[in-house]
C-alpha cells in the first residue's frame, strides 16, 4: 500500500515572507517539532491565549470522572497544608 506525502501546508494558504535575525530563527527552530511548520510554532506560541470562560465551556462540555475529581480534591487540600505562604506586604 503506498502512502501519500502528507503536505503541511494548505495549497490555498496565502504567504507572506519575513525577516528574522539568527537569535530569534533558533527561538523558533527550537520550539520546532518534526511536521510543524514554523507558522504552527509561532501560532502555538503567540496565537490567542486561553482564558478561564475557555476552561469553564471544555469542563462542562465533557464531566470529569469521580477518579479525577478526587484527584483535584486531593490537591487542593495539599496546597491548604502546604507551609508556602503569601508574604504579608
Amino acid at each position: 500500500m503506498s502512502k501519500e506525502p502528507i503536505s503541511v501546508h494548505d495549497k490555498c494558504m496565502a504567504v507572506k515572507t519575513i525577516t528574522v535575525d539568527l537569535e530569534a530563527y533558533e527561538l523558533l527552530f527550537r520550539r520546532k517539532r518534526p511536521g510543524m511548520s514554523f507558522s504552527q510554532v509561532i501560532k502555538l506560541h503567540l496565537g490567542p491565549r486561553k482564558t478561564a470562560r475557555d476552561l469553564l465551556v471544555t469542563a462542562r462540555a465533557g464531566p470529569l470522572s469521580p477518579k479525577a475529581l478526587d484527584a483535584v480534591e486531593d490537591l487542593i487540600r495539599a496546597r491548604k497544608s502546604s507551609p508556602a505562604r503569601a508574604p504579608r506586604l
